[in-house]
């Protein structure tokens, strides 16, 4: 009995051979997050080591190495490491009025609750509090700054201080123009006067 030509190909096909595509249990290295360029940039560079702490507010905390150490008959120490507590927690922004889904670690769930709120937390403006942050936490921060209710209490802030407000978009927009301009001018009068003249390049 002839089996079909189609029938026949897909047999021929088939192979009891291992499979050339390669498996691996590696896992694949995770993107670090870029920022908008409405945003500020990050004063600090973002975590290489451990890159899934750019994803959320962990607080400074990374994965830590020891030993193990048996205390049976067989003494001796074994490596091995400590993860992180991470947890996905529902906080609430009073700038936002909203509930957030954080990724969030037990050691920054503690801070945020000692600085009486998220938005407190997240408007730190040490050094220390701002490297704590991250790119995740630098990007929150900037939507809470934006908000009408905390724009309004630098308002009052500004005020106390008898600080001037801040220009406008336009106005920072043009002022930037002017700045660019004045430049390039002051860099092409420099050009000319550098220049030589034909005097000069024939003697």
């Amino acid at each position: 009995m002839t089996l079909p030509s189609s029938f026949s190909a897909a047999f021929r096909s088939l192979s009891l051979t291992a499979s050339k595509r390669a498996f691996s249990t590696t896992r694949p290295t995770q993107k670090l997050p870029k920022l908008p360029d409405y945003i500020p940039p990050y004063p600090y560079s973002p975590n290489y080591t451990y890159r899934q702490s750019n994803t959320g507010l962990y607080g400074g905390t990374t994965i830590q190495f020891g030993n193990k150490i048996s205390q049976g008959r067989n003494e001796g120490k074994t490596r091995r490491f400590w993860k992180p507590n991470v947890r996905r927690k529902k906080i609430w922004s009073d700038a936002l009025e909203d509930f957030l889904f954080i990724k969030v670690t037990r050691k920054a769930l503690r801070t945020i609750r000692k600085a009486g709120g998220l938005d407190n937390y997240l408007l730190d403006d040490r050094p220390a509090r701002i490297k704590e942050l991250g790119v995740f936490g630098w990007k929150l921060r900037w939507q809470v700054m934006q908000t009408d209710k905390i724009q309004e209490q630098f308002r009052k802030e500004r005020k106390r201080l008898g600080l001037p407000e801040p220009p406008t978009f336009e106005e920072w927009v043009k002022q930037k123009e002017a700045e660019i301009k004045t430049q390039v001018e002051e860099h092409t009068n420099i050009a000319e006067l550098t220049k030589p003249t034909y005097n000069e390049k024939n003697y």
